[in-house]
């Protein structure tokens, strides 16, 4: 039997690095890589902090959505909760039961690792984690974040799983986590859920984060 697929971790030299562009979440950066046999190659791309989502699931199997405005691409999209690792030293799991209180309005009793990801691996550093939150409550009306900016007023759904994977497979659904999330929980649940890994999962392929100046 043959060994699993794998991704390999093996950074190559890096003989320059230079900061192109200082945004306020993330940077450009452009750097001079030793690639060996293929030769001295330049790339650009973007520094990131890494990332946290949590695909809340209730007690009916559906799934809380959140809409939000992304410029980018000019759309209010369907997405679930998720936030940037930026508090140095804060667990990536603690991450994702702030931003599930903040954006949401809820806590969880069970929390697991469902899937990770490299949002765009050819221009980007981003590593970003999924978690399946479970055993939903509502935070207290006194203890709930006030939201504003682009937050504000910000529509929330909860949505069976089976309607948001026709939503992604129809396409309908176009955020990226949305759809690794759905997907994944989709095939887990199949599978009766065997196979999560712990909340606290080990997790090499995570991003780097930003780096200082």
């Amino acid at each position: 039997m043959s060994e699993p697929l794998r991704d390999r971790l093996e950074r190559r030299p890096v003989l320059d690095s230079t900061l192109a562009f200082r945004g306020r979440v993330w940077d450009v950066r452009s750097e001079r890589v030793d690639l060996g046999a293929a030769g001295v190659v330049t790339r650009d791309f973007v520094d990131h902090t890494g990332a946290v989502a949590v695909l809340a699931l209730d007690a009916d199997d559906r799934a809380v959505v959140i809409q939000q405005y992304r410029h980018p691409v000019g759309a209010f999209d369907w997405e679930i909760p998720a936030g940037l690792l930026d508090v140095d030293g804060e667990a990536p799991e603690v991450t994702a039961a702030r931003e599930l209180h903040e954006e949401a309005d809820l806590t969880a009793g069970r929390w697991a690792t469902l899937v990770d990801h490299w949002s765009s691996p050819g221009g980007s550093s981003e590593g970003l984690r999924i978690y399946l939150a479970r055993d939903l409550a509502p935070v207290p009306a006194t203890e709930r974040h006030e939201r504003s900016g682009e937050e504000l007023g910000m529509p929330q759904r909860r949505v069976p799983l089976d309607d948001l994977v026709d939503g992604v497979l129809g396409g309908r659904l176009h955020s990226p986590t949305l759809v690794i999330a759905v997907l994944a929980a989709h095939t887990m649940r199949a599978r009766g859920w065997a196979g999560l890994r712990p909340v606290d999962a080990p997790w090499p392929e995570r991003s780097p984060g930003r780096r200082p100046r």
